[in-house]
């Protein structure tokens, strides 16, 4: 079995690998750390939580011992995708780098720009950062990359989510062409391919573990949930969060919850703590001081529960993560590989369950077909709390002792005075009616004489040339016709 020992690595590094309680490097480790310190480029391949980051950070110190740094220009770049995997990246090499005098400046959004301009200025020989303020310190005149003489990609993958693969073909023509390259990713998609056939020069390849695969140490599993009504989905989705928590027990010592929406992190986190759940939110929207005192306060055990977005999941080495649950789940089938391997690092055991919903079912189809195998479904345990199952439907029989309703009809609704007449009919009892003498018939009215029909009356025609009621005068002539044409017409109807 492979030792640190056996690494060549120096005897500095070597006190403080040993000081940090490792003795057998991972398979990853064991493969990129070799190549690295003969200066060839190395293209490795592993899934997370196998200790890539010592990959790179072990050889670095070694070769970097000899050499002294020169303002504003780095002698070496580790280029991270999020804050909190440059911050980490940072803290390993604090750790290894105990007994050496290598100096690092850490550059990431949310500090302010005069603190880290200055430790450029005083020259540094590690510079950590995120692509977009690496951009920003070099476009103010405040960085020359010249002087790189290695250059370290992290979670490659993540840097094609997130779209910040043109940032990177644009630092590396900003590095001189005989740099060292390491190039670290999860998976292999076409475009991180290219990415290594153009800047990496016959590289090391290093796959320990085949491309999206998960953790044979995590158990997993999947419960389904269907919401009667559709506007109840996020409440009985929270609901059953909370129900698989209970359900893992003591088992459950600490958690990461991922949502894909950072308004969905909010949301849960709310949820949990007003349940008496310890849980913070972390997403891209907050403070880094705040970022970086969540993380701290998950680590030290004082949160239980960690509510994130993906922004936690890639890289970040967070030990004693006992369960993961996927809230949501992932758009992106690689996604779901990097969430659950939060726990199960190290060699340990981890569990992660995840919720799915009839939405998301064309995204779990995408996760079995990435890891080639189905994810364990699981009992709902919302179900087991409502106790026995729904009472079986009544049988066709009429049961005499239940009365039932009337069903209502179509028909027309009766007058409202023979309504009247049907509820007396029905509320008064009957009362047998006693014979009564007929009475003599009364001799019939003579009928009242009918009024005479009144004679109508032309309506009167207010029009121009109207009649008036006057049958000799021509029609259309109107009530100016002159009395020589009126003679005319007379005298012609009396021949």
């Amino acid at each position: 079995m492979t030792k640190f020992a056996d690494l060549k690595l120096s005897p500095k590094v070597l006190k403080a690998v040993e000081a940090a309680g490792y003795e057998t490097p991972t398979p990853i480790q064991a493969g990129a750390i070799p190549p690295a310190l003969e200066g060839r480029d190395v293209l490795g391949i592993a899934q997370t939580g196998t200790g890539k980051t010592a990959s790179f950070t072990l050889p670095m110190i070694t070769m970097l011992s000899r050499g002294r740094a020169r303002a504003r220009m780095p002698r070496s770049l580790v280029l991270a995708p999020t804050r909190e995997l440059a911050a980490q990246v940072a803290e390993n090499f604090d750790a290894y780098a105990v007994g050496s005098k290598l100096s690092k400046a850490l550059l990431i959004g949310g500090v302010s720009f005069k603190e880290q301009d200055k430790l450029i200025d005083r020259g540094v020989d590690v510079l950590i950062a995120t692509p977009g303020r690496l951009l920003d310190h070099f476009e103010r005149g405040k960085l020359m990359l010249t002087g790189v003489q290695i250059m370290v990609v992290d979670e490659a993958d993540r840097m094609l989510d997130m779209g910040f693969i043109p940032d990177i073909e644009r630092i590396f023509s900003l590095t001189p062409f005989t740099r060292q390259t390491l190039f670290f990713s999860a998976t292999m998609a076409p475009e991180i391919e290219r990415i290594t056939n153009t800047f990496l020069s016959n590289p090391a390849k290093v796959e320990v573990a085949r491309a999206a695969t998960t953790n044979v140490n995590i158990t997993q599993g999947l419960v389904k949930l269907r919401a009667e009504v559709k506007r109840n989905e996020p409440r009985e989705k929270r609901d059953l969060l909370r129900a698989m928590i209970e359900n893992e027990g003591d088992d459950c010592t600490s958690a990461i919850v991922f949502c894909n929406r950072k308004v969905d992190v909010d949301l849960v986190a709310k949820s949990l703590k007003k349940h008496g759940y310890n849980a913070e939110p972390i997403h891209g929207d907050l403070d880094q001081s705040r970022r970086m005192e969540v993380l701290s306060g998950f680590r030290d055990g004082s949160i239980k529960f960690l509510c994130a977005s993906d922004v936690a999941a890639r890289g970040l080495d967070i030990p004693n993560v006992s369960h993961v649950f996927n809230f949501d789940v992932p758009s992106h089938a690689e996604d779901y590989v990097h969430r659950i391997g939060r726990t199960g690092r190290a060699g340990k055991t981890g569990t992660a369950l995840m919720i799915c919903v009839p939405k998301d079912e064309k995204n779990l189809e995408d996760i079995e077909r990435l890891v080639k195998q189905p994810v364990p479904l699981l009992d709902n345990p919302l179900d087991s709390k409502k106790g026995a199952a729904p009472a079986p439907k009544a049988s066709a029989q009429k049961d005499e002792t239940v009365e039932e309703k009337p069903k209502r009809s179509r028909r027309a609704r009766k007058p409202k005075e023979s309504a009247d007449t049907s509820v007396e009919a029905k509320t008064e009892p009957k009362v047998e009616q006693q014979a009564q003498p007929k009475a003599e018939p009364k001799p019939a009215p003579k009928p009242a004489a009918k009024p005479k029909p009144r004679e109508k009356t032309p309506p009167k025609d207010n029009r121009r040339g109207g009649n008036n009621g006057n049958r000799n005068q021509p029609k259309g002539m109107g009530n100016h016709l002159p009395d020589f044409i009126a003679k005319s017409f007379d005298d012609r109807r009396d021949s």
